[in-house]
C-alpha cells in the first residue's frame, strides 16, 4: 500500500467524477487545489468538515485555491449529500478506493472490535506546479477547514503569490 504523500513530493494525479459524470483531473487543474478525503456521506464528522469548507469556499476561492471532497460514495450519493447541505465544491467518486490509496488515505481501521479498510480523514493542499504544500495525515473535522486557509495563505506567501 502507497505512503501517504509528504510536503515536495508529486501529488498522485487523478481523474474522477463528481454527482453529474464530468470528470476532475488534476493535472488539468493548473491553481492551487485542497484535497480532502473523508469516510461517508451525510455523516456527523463528515458534515461539520464538509460545511467548514462550504462556509470557507468564498476565502479559499478568493485565495486561488478550490476545494475537491473525495470519499467511495457513489455519484447519487454525493447529489444528494451537496443537495441537503448547499456544497459549493465538487464532491468526487472514487468508488474502487484507488485514488484514496494512492495517497495513502485507504487504511485498515479498527472499530467496536471489527477491522476493516476505509478511509482516514486525510487533507492535502496541492499547489500550481503538481507537488504537495502541506499534507494532514489525520484530520480532525472541528477547525479544519480554517486551519488549511491558513496553511494556504502561508504557502502562497512563501511562493511570492
Amino acid at each position: 500500500m502507497p505512503t501517504m504523500p509528504v510536503a515536495g513530493d508529486p501529488a498522485p494525479d487523478f481523474a474522477l467524477p463528481d454527482e453529474h459524470g464530468a470528470i476532475h483531473r488534476l493535472s488539468e487543474q493548473g491553481g492551487w487545489t485542497i484535497v480532502y478525503f473523508y469516510p461517508k456521506d451525510d455523516t456527523p464528522g463528515c458534515t461539520v468538515e464538509a460545511c467548514a469548507f462550504r462556509d470557507a469556499n468564498d476565502k479559499l476561492l478568493a485565495a486561488g485555491a478550490t476545494v475537491w471532497g473525495i470519499s467511495p460514495d457513489d455519484a447519487a450519493s454525493h447529489g444528494r449529500f451537496r443537495a441537503k447541505f448547499h456544497l459549493t465544491f465538487p464532491l468526487l467518486s472514487d468508488e474502487d478506493h484507488a485514488t484514496a490509496e494512492a495517497y495513502g488515505a485507504w487504511v485498515e481501521k479498527t472499530n467496536h472490535g471489527r477491522t476493516y479498510m476505509g478511509i482516514q480523514r486525510s487533507t492535502f493542499l496541492v499547489a500550481p506546479d503538481g507537488r504537495i504544500a502541506h499534507a494532514w495525515p489525520k484530520v480532525k473535522a472541528e477547525g479544519h477547514a480554517e486551519e488549511v486557509a491558513l496553511a494556504l495563505a502561508a504557502a502562497r506567501a512563501a511562493r511570492g503569490a
